[in-house]
């Protein structure tokens, strides 16, 4: 059992240094080729960002492994929301610009509406909806682009200024990308393999590890940015990359798991005969993001109480997975 745990440990640390290197490597050349900054933001960091959970899931799909496929985008949206920026809100709230809020919370919700559709349903997603799910994904990025390029001052309202990236040659960035794209790979195959052995051994369903220490562990590089802009003082915690992120989740992540391998809804845990995951993973995926955009976008501001609550929420929902 050690052996497994320390792999899977192993996993997460080339996921998180993976991520880094690859984010590096390819935002060092977007600067190289002079794109412009907000476009780099918008697409190169942000895929960046979400390629461990892309592949853990597509590692998991090739497996045929449900459990963690579905597990782990669900769960990820749980994470960045109710743990990732529940900590900056509840440490250091603040304003947020409300226009910069209005494309990636409309289009979460709109994503999350056709994904439970789905699920409650049919209880199936099939390939071509997750051809559908990347489709509308690439219209995202597309539209954001668009916008960002039309409408810059959102974003330098949002974001603040940018640190100018360090001098590099060419090899060094080529090599990073390499070497970030290499380790995401090879800690997206021990984390699914390692993890199903956790599960198989604690005799606890792998969607339950996909919902809570998988998706903690792909969300990892967003929780070391969030605490690494509160060390420097960077109190605006940019929201918008939060849902941004979580729209990856349901449309990039899930999207790609179905296009490779069609799968059911794990119904490895129920309640009162019904799947647990219809009742409790999917309704707290939607209050979480309701109680943290809602405000936001009405007020224009983030309070104490936001992050408190969904702390708790995120501790009574993991708490739930392993106990029940």
């Amino acid at each position: 059992m050690l052996v497994p745990v320390l792999l899977f440990l192993l996993g997460f640390l080339l996921l998180i240094k993976g991520g880094d290197w690859f984010v590096d490597g390819a935002t060092g050349l977007a600067h190289r080729f002079h794109l412009p900054e907000l476009l780099i933001g918008a697409t190169v960091v942000s895929i960046g960002t979400t390629l461990p959970e892309v592949m853990v899931s597509a590692q998991a799909a090739f497996q045929h492994n449900s459990g963690i496929s579905y597990g782990n985008a669900i769960g990820s949206v749980i994470c960045n929301t109710s743990l990732i920026a529940a900590l900056t809100v509840a440490i250091r709230p603040g304003r947020v610009n409300k226009k910069s809020l209005r494309l990636p919370v409309v289009s979460f919700f709109a994503a999350a509406a056709v994904y439970a559709g789905i699920a409650y349903t049919t209880g199936r997603f099939e390939r071509w909806q997750g051809i559908l799910m990347l489709c509308g994904f690439a219209l995202y990025m597309a539209v954001t682009v668009l916008h960002m390029k039309k409408h810059p001052e959102d974003a330098e309202a949002e974001g603040g200024e940018e640190e100018k990236p360090k001098e590099t040659v060419l090899w060094q960035e080529l090599l990073a990308l390499a070497a970030g794209a290499a380790a995401i790979a090879v800690g997206a195959r021990l984390l699914v393999d390692n993890g199903t052995l956790i599960a198989e051994a604690m005799g606890v369903p792998s969607s339950v590890i996909g919902l809570t220490m998988v998706a903690l562990g792909t969300s990892l590089p967003e929780l070391v940015t969030a605490v690494t802009s509160l060390i420097k003082g960077h109190s605006a915690l940019s929201l918008g990359n939060v849902i941004g992120a979580n729209l990856f989740n349901i449309v990039l992540v899930s999207g790609t798991a179905m296009t490779i391998s069609p799968f059911a809804i794990p119904m490895e845990k129920t309640i009162a005969g019904m799947n647990a995951s219809l009742v409790v993973d999917l309704p707290v995926m939607f209050a979480v993001m309701l109680v943290l955009c809602v405000p936001a976008v009405i007020r224009g501001k983030l309070s104490r109480w936001q992050g408190i609550l969904l702390l708790c929420a995120y501790a009574g929902f993991t708490a739930f997975q392993f106990l029940f």
